[in-house]
């Protein structure tokens, strides 16, 4: 391994570079977008229960702001839920807004590494492709062995940013279903929630 990164030259430090960042952004976006983690299945019975039993104060209140995404945005519903339907609505619908845009995070970065990562790789050829030619002018065209060694360290470059653009582009989109699926999920239960406060659903409630 250590031997063929070697023999690709300098353009293989960007390539493992970016290696190394998809692996940091799959792993904390498979930690970060795990759905009990983003949308607790039991929250909104325990949020509905507090609410029956008056037990909603400003302790609990942070406490759902901070337990998860989707806690983040029934808070702000919570707040503005005194105010009408209409206000309730907005709030979370402005708060499902920032809550998605947090779950996309890094994924823009994962789709430019599967895209700069084959082209590292073909600059990588192309640049070694040049020194053969140069070899050639230099050396002749006789020396079949030395040619075919300056081939191979040249497509090492491409083959290595391949390697690294196809499971980026893989997790990219996974990823990106993930959060379209997650986001549909949100939208569900803020529309749940709005029925539930303004007494136009029942839900069983929640042990505290």
């Amino acid at each position: 391994m250590f031997e063929l990164i070697r023999l690709g030259g300098w353009l293989m430090a960007p390539i493992m570079a970016c290696s190394i960042v998809a692996c940091a952004i799959i792993i904390e976006r498979f930690w970060s977008l795990g759905r009990p983690r983003v949308a607790p299945p039991y929250l909104l019975a325990q949020v509905w229960t507090w609410l029956k039993n008056k037990q909603l104060d400003a302790d609990r209140l942070g406490r759902i702001r901070r337990a998860s995404p989707l806690g983040r945005i029934l808070a702000a519903g919570l707040v503005a839920a005194r105010h009408g339907r209409e206000e309730t609505g907005q709030a979370l619908e402005n708060a499902g807004t920032q809550v998605v845009h947090e779950l996309e995070r890094h994924l823009n970065a994962l789709g430019t590494i599967a895209l700069i990562a084959p082209l590292l790789g073909l600059l990588g050829t192309v640049w070694g492709m040049i020194q053969v030619f140069d070899d050639i002018m230099l050396q002749g065209a006789g020396n079949a062995e030395l040619l075919a060694g300056g081939i191979s360290e040249a497509l090492i470059t491409t083959a290595a940013g391949l390697s690294v653009a196809i499971p980026s582009l893989v997790f990219h989109r996974h990823f990106r279903r993930r959060v379209d699926a997650l986001a549909l999920e949100l939208e569900q239960e803020s529309l749940k929630f709005v029925e539930i406060v303004f007494g136009e659903r029942k839900i069983a409630p929640a042990g505290d």
